[in-house]
């Protein structure tokens, strides 16, 4: 029970902001989906992708609730912030250095200005997402080498109780095997005694019947 309080209690600070960090980044991606929808529909091949960017980041949005209740999808959780982040950074590249062939490939039907605004819309969106992935993930590293090390104290207290338990046992076991010694010693010595007795009684009446 103290162990786990202990865990629970241990970082909050940390694990409150990587919790709002990631309900941000929950939000931010499921806006970045409106202006490829918006754009065209049902979009294009490359609005598929920047679709696939955003579901990503969803993902490892949803993951870090999970891994936060269950302190066990770490590597999970850091593989798709590294993959969507990366994914984001080409998805930047392409809408901010190459806007026009952007906008030739998702063939938006909209007007030209719908078209760029929602364009620049995406672009801000992944680009906000970015920057928020990176700090959610030294926040992560950060959280999750915060349980390690509580973790790793809660195991040496517990060998270091476990060893004290260990004397204990054998404490009280030599000292059992100390008294058994004793009584047995005192109880020889009351058979002895016994036998003596029996002895010196026949001898005396056998001497007194001879």
């Amino acid at each position: 029970m103290g162990s786990s309080s202990k865990l629970r209690n241990s970082c909050s600070f940390p694990n409150l902001l990587l919790s709002f960090l990631n309900f941000i980044l929950f939000i931010l991606s499921s806006a970045s989906v409106i202006p490829i929808i918006l754009l065209r529909n049902p979009p294009t091949s490359l609005g598929f992708a920047f679709l696939l960017v955003s579901a990503i980041s969803l993902l490892s949005s949803f993951i870090a609730f999970y891994s936060h209740l269950t302190r066990f999808c770490f590597i999970t959780h850091v593989s798709l912030l590294l993959a969507s982040s990366l994914a984001q950074i080409l998805a930047v590249l392409a809408l901010f250095t190459k806007e026009k062939p952007s906008l030739a490939m998702l063939k938006s039907p909209r007007d030209a200005r719908e078209a760029k605004l929602l364009i620049r819309l995406e672009c801000g969106a992944m680009m906000a997402m970015l920057v928020l992935q990176l700090v959610v993930s030294a926040a992560t590293c950060l959280v999750h080498s915060c349980w390690v090390r509580d973790f790793e104290d809660l195991e040496a207290e517990r060998e270091a109780w476990a060893r004290k338990r260990s004397r204990r046992i054998a404490q009280v076991q030599e000292e059992a095997m100390a008294n058994a010694v004793k009584i047995a010693e005192v109880k020889g010595r009351d058979f002895d005694e016994k036998m003596v007795k029996g002895k010196y009684v026949q001898w005396v009446k056998t001497d007194f019947e001879g």
